[in-house]
């Protein structure tokens, strides 16, 4: 059973930093599309930043240049992988709640909807004050 697990998230003030974490696991394939959403009241929930099985990577413009997605080996037994999004320089209007997301359509790094994943975390939020 696929599972994601996040951590990470909180409250700064404009300009701070947060490095966000997502553990995968039991995922059984080896290509998959993994990345952060953001959602917030009454607005899609958005990509924000993937990458895929490769370490090829996609950022949104709006965070392009102060977030960063990076992946790594959990090493643990029961973790196959591990997703971080270094987040700097952060606004008020990167205030949203995050979510983890993975799927094994890993072509969807190109143009990532959220209707199309198959797996998610159950959010973090990240709160920025002016």
């Amino acid at each position: 059973q696929t599972q994601l697990v996040e951590s990470g998230g909180g409250s700064v003030q404009s300009g701070g930093s947060l490095t966000l974490s997502c553990v995968l696991r039991g995922y059984t394939y080896d290509k998959y599309c993994m990345g952060w959403f953001r959602q917030v009241p009454g607005k899609k929930r958005e990509a924000v930043a993937l990458i895929d099985h490769d370490g090829n990577t996609n950022v949104a413009d709006s965070v392009k240049g102060r977030f960063t997605i990076s992946q790594g080996d959990a090493g643990n037994k029961f973790a196959l992988n591990q997703v971080f999004l270094q987040m700097g320089n952060l606004k008020p209007e990167d205030t949203a709640i995050y979510y983890c997301a993975v799927d094994g359509k890993w072509w969807l790094l190109t143009s990532p909807l959220a209707s199309d994943f198959a797996y998610w975390g159950q959010g973090t939020q990240v709160t920025v004050s002016a």
